[in-house]
């Protein structure tokens, strides 16, 4: 006889056991040390009513960049948005208020990485005064601030410029979502920002906003 399946239950952490969670996975991903939690049938069984994840992942579309893997974890545990170079839509704002809202997220991750395909691209753009066809202008468009701030800064490099990104993106965020900012402001949420190393694989934190996290 099977041995019953108990729903899924909200884990409950704070943004700060969240963080250290999400660490603490990479970590493993990064010294081959991967567990592959809650990947098996009984874990699929217990999510079939509803999903509670501990955070939110906001990365590049990248394939190189599975954020479930990278930071070793499985079904359930994180709500995943990807676009190209982190471009934010009024999609992904709903997306993201959604995951707090409903979802009862404590933590939200801007994910960049080093070598950005739409950030190149962006970068090229801006030097060439040449945009692309079609959607992929979009892209473009809205990763060029992040282009622009690194060349006045002085910071000239792609990584730079998606460090940069990286940022500029979590701050629109939280300037124009009222729900996220209101989540912040009480407590129950951080936002952090995270630059992925392709070649080691280690996510090294770049940005963080939310008094409940603990600096650096």
């Amino acid at each position: 006889m099977n041995a019953e399946i108990r729903p899924s239950e909200p884990q409950n952490l704070s943004p700060q056991e969240a963080w250290e969670k999400l660490r603490e996975g990479n970590a493993r991903f990064v010294q081959n040390g991967a567990e592959h939690p809650n990947q098996d049938a009984s874990r699929r069984q217990a999510l079939a009513a509803a999903q509670h994840p501990f955070t939110t992942i906001f990365g590049c579309s990248d394939s190189r960049l599975a954020a479930e893997i990278i930071f070793d974890l499985g079904l359930g545990d994180a709500f995943v948005v990807r676009t190209a170079g982190q471009v934010v839509a009024d999609a992904v704002l709903g997306t993201l208020e959604y995951s707090v809202e409903a979802l009862n997220v404590p933590l939200i991750v801007i994910l960049g990485h080093d070598s950005c395909g739409a950030v190149t691209a962006t970068k090229g753009a801006v030097e060439s005064g040449k945009l692309p066809r079609g959607f992929q202008r979009s892209l473009v468009e809205r990763i060029t601030p992040a282009v622009l701030e690194g060349q006045r800064t002085g910071s000239t490099t792609v990584n730079d410029m998606v460090v940069e990104n990286v940022r500029l993106v979590a701050e629109r965020i939280l300037d124009q979502s009222q729900c996220i900012a209101a989540a912040v402001e009480r407590g129950e949420l951080a936002i952090v920002g995270l630059f992925y190393n392709l070649s080691d694989g280690k996510a090294e934190l770049i940005y963080q906003h939310g008094d409940a996290l603990a600096q650096g």
